[in-house]
């Protein structure tokens, strides 16, 4: 995908409203007539989706989350790409965005904790000029996704519709105001869907719900999403090997002592 690639530092960016890019979307997604709704007709994968033109350094990408689907483990991701999408064809995308256009591309996005992306929840999404990928949730506090965007260059926002997500509405942040639902914040009592673990298999900050959750880019994976999260936005360090946390991803199984072990290739190749 290098040759979509735009690294015009000065380019223009145009204030309209933003949308959804029309042509570069994935296969499973179907777009109102506006390109303000988009939908994931089938599976739980392949709902990536663009912005029509590049998002400034702290503009706020607003949206809605209109449907939830349960059967699936996960949900909405965002972030931003260098991809130009007007150069992008749709049957090149991947299925994913995290991690399959990441690793073809200047990309960078990353999964909002569990809970937060519900129906009616809205979610806004930036990048400060630090490179700093930021998220809001309804009137919930602001929240370090992941550090690390390459700045310098145009960015495009991207989001998949993945997982428990089945569509999303692009807001205009002028507004005054959204609809919302109540305001989300990450607590330690949050319910979690999996089920307490097994002997070998616990998170060893609570030691009792299942380790799931890789740390970026150190690879090691004793957490679990919610101890993970709460010490990602406390210190930002893995208490493991105090490594600077950069982004997470979930990963099945027990956890590996060894970073790289049974973790997905782009991350073992990382650590």
């Amino acid at each position: 995908m290098g040759a979509q690639l735009c690294f015009q530092a000065d380019a223009k960016v145009p204030s309209e409203i933003l949308r959804f890019h029309a042509e570069a979307k994935g296969a499973q997604v179907y777009l109102d007539s506006q390109r303000r709704i988009a939908h994931r007709c089938a599976t739980f994968h392949d709902g990536i989706v663009f912005s029509q033109r590049p998002v400034r350094p702290g503009e706020r990408v607003a949206l809605r989350v209109l449907e939830h689907q349960g059967g699936w483990s996960g949900g909405l991701r965002v972030g931003f790409t260098r991809l130009d999408p007007a150069r992008v064809p749709a049957l090149s995308l991947p299925p994913f965005v995290c991690p399959d256009l990441e690793e073809q591309s200047p990309t960078w996005a990353a999964m909002l904790p569990d809970g937060c992306a519900l129906a009616r929840d809205v979610v806004c999404f930036w990048v400060n000029r630090q490179g700093w990928l930021c998220a809001q949730v309804n009137a919930g506090p602001q929240l370090l996704l992941r550090k690390g965007v390459r700045m310098g260059a145009p960015l495009w926002a991207v989001m998949d519709v993945y997982g428990t997500t089945k569509a999303i509405e692009l807001l205009d942040p002028a507004a005054s105001a959204f609809p919302t639902a109540a305001p989300w914040t990450l607590r330690e009592d949050m319910p979690l869907p999996e089920p307490e673990a097994t002997a070998g298999e616990e998170c060893i900050i609570c030691l009792h719900r299942v380790a799931n959750t890789c740390l970026v880019p150190c690879g090691h994976t004793h957490f679990c999403r919610c101890c993970a999260w709460q010490v990602f936005m406390e210190m930002a360090k893995c208490p493991v090997c105090r490594w600077e946390i950069e982004a997470m991803v979930p990963v099945p199984g027990p956890p590996a002592m060894r970073t790289g072990e049974g973790l997905p290739l782009w991350v073992a190749d990382r650590a």
